[in-house]
């Protein structure tokens, strides 16, 4: 399907338009905080949340990174929401203590929250307001109208001879880019991945939106921070330096080699002349279409869904497992396949689904399968629409046997062998894996999206039940470039969520919830694949 709608010529007869909506960005710091932990500082998260007009509950809109051993965190992940002049939207802003890695908020320690309305925070002066939290210590909110540029911003960096600043070995380094508003503060807007144990870094190529960059504005100031990674989040400043887009853009020279000067050091010695420098080796700047723009010129989106039948997930005729089949209640993965089943089927035309299983004991012949047809079917793996998957799902339930282990590369290769026949740009492919346990391929599955980071497809997994997934992160490639015996992934395809973290009383709220969450990347992931293709053409 081209997605897009009906004709405006064929439009029938109806109400008026809806009043047209503004696209904000919140960029959310906080100073002073309370400290939760003893031998250390607090390690913040803040979760967002809003209430619309004439609701009572509470929606989750996003929430930031955890950020170590610090009370003024300044968070890098931005809030993305639409902002309505006629309405007034009411925000909460909750700020915890994160410890426990990958559990729900209610397990972690409150340092504090927040409420105001959306029009509060855009109609301050200089769309900046700072509100006490109830713990103590302040949350400063920024707000942003998101420029409607299209411009997308490529550059290369390197650095060379920076200082050491471990003691028993050379820095991990990485950037930090910031943005100058209106009101002369610096907003961090992009972080890059860190090299370990050198002097002289070479970062993978940037990729960022003019809009995030400098809000489409060659001459905004830019500050860009180089910092030695420490494993406990006290980052050592190595230096910064200053400069703009249209600087920038005018490529590899003088004028783009950068002293980067730590200010504590050149208060401290009168001959102090930087800490290192950094080069610019590329820049250039081009429009790119967005994502809808790929969705209305025919590009079709596959969803292809992977269910794990290992034993850990219990017998299915048991109220304690996860397969369990109560009438008129969802279970983890009945919720998980419809929200974002119900979203990814409006992008493809004849809504015909490829269904998988893994990890279990397939009839006829009871032998282990990580990637066998969900229907059972021996050569259509396919299910008409979401209700055709659950339907090839609870019928699975009654003849697979649950066995192990959960193997994920099978049902991985299995998409990445069909998205390797569509590779220009007309068809897209993403596959949902929804586990309840750890992987045990894990090279093999770090090999496989390795392999596959270069193809139109992007992995979602959903985890279910209780278990520890901190090992699902790092196939999330937004903090660390993820990589395979030397070999990097050509861009990040991962997105990995807890689908406890989701679950309330309102299965619709849930489903809702969870949906945002998991496909929020597909977009980025499309446009950055399209970009690939296109540069190498």
């Amino acid at each position: 399907m081209q997605a897009g709608g009906v004709s405006p010529m064929g439009m029938p007869p109806g109400p008026p338009q809806m009043v047209p909506m503004t696209k904000v960005e919140l960029s959310l710091s906080a100073s002073d905080l309370k400290n939760k932990d003893v031998m250390s500082k607090s390690d913040p998260v803040c979760i967002v949340y809003m209430k619309e007009t004439g609701q009572d509950r509470w929606t989750e809109l996003g929430r930031t990174e955890s950020i170590k051993d610090t009370l003024n965190p300044q968070w890098v992940r931005k809030i993305e929401l639409d902002y309505r002049f006629e309405e007034r939207q009411m925000m909460r802003f909750a700020v915890y203590d994160w410890d426990t890695k990958g559990s729900k908020p209610s397990d972690q320690d409150a340092l504090g929250t927040v409420e105001c309305s959306l029009g509060e925070i855009m109609g301050r002066q200089g769309s900046q307001l700072s509100l006490a939290l109830k713990k103590g210590g302040m949350m400063i909110i920024q707000g942003d109208e998101l420029s409607a540029s299209k411009e997308i911003v490529s550059m290369s960096f390197v650095g060379a001879d920076l200082d050491k600043k471990d003691t028993f070995g050379k820095s991990d380094p990485f950037l930090i880019f910031y943005r100058c508003n209106d009101n002369s503060s610096y907003l961090p807007v992009h972080k890059t991945e860190y090299i370990k144990k050198t002097l002289d870094p070479v970062w993978k190529p940037i990729v960022v939106p003019a809009r995030v960059l400098c809000a489409g504005d060659h001459n905004r100031s830019i500050k860009i921070e180089c910092h030695d990674r420490d494993s406990d989040g006290s980052h050592d400043l190595i230096g910064e330096c200053y400069t703009n887009l249209q600087r920038l853009l005018e490529g590899p020279g003088n004028s783009n080699t950068y002293p980067l000067i730590n200010p504590k050091k050149k208060a401290k010695k009168s001959s102090y002349k930087d800490s290192g420098k950094l080069i610019l080796k590329l820049a250039s700047c081009h429009i790119e279409p967005s994502f809808l723009d790929y969705i209305r010129g025919g590009t079709q989106i596959h969803f292809t869904v992977a269910v794990d039948f290992t034993a850990s997930n219990g017998d299915p005729r048991t109220p304690g497992s996860l397969h369990f089949l109560q009438p008129g209640v969802d279970n983890q993965y009945a919720l998980a396949i419809k929200a974002v089943g119900e979203i990814i089927q409006d992008y493809d035309t004849d809504k015909m689904f490829p269904a998988l299983g893994f990890g279990g004991k397939v009839p006829p012949n009871w032998e282990v399968s990580h990637e066998f047809f969900l229907n059972l079917s021996p050569d259509n793996p396919y299910c008409h629409g979401v209700a055709g998957i659950l339907d090839a799902y609870y019928r699975s339930l009654q003849s697979v046997g649950l066995y192990g282990p959960t193997n994920f590369a099978p049902v991985i290769n299995h998409v990445a062998n069909i998205a390797r026949r569509y590779t220009d740009g007309s068809n897209y492919f993403v596959l949902l894996i929804i586990t309840d346990g750890i992987i045990t391929d894990m090279d093999k599955t770090r090999q496989a999206l390795v392999q596959a980071s270069n193809l139109p497809m992007s992995v979602i997994i959903v985890g279910v039940g209780n278990e520890d997934f901190a090992a699902m992160e790092q196939l999330d490639g937004d903090e660390k470039r993820l990589s395979y015996n030397g070999m990097y992934a050509d861009r990040d395809i991962v997105q990995f969520v807890e689908l406890r973290n989701f679950l309330s009383g309102n299965h619709a709220v849930a489903r809702a919830s969870l949906a945002q969450a998991v496909l929020k990347e597909i977009p980025s992931q499309l446009t950055t694949y399209m970009r690939r293709i296109h540069s190498v053409k």
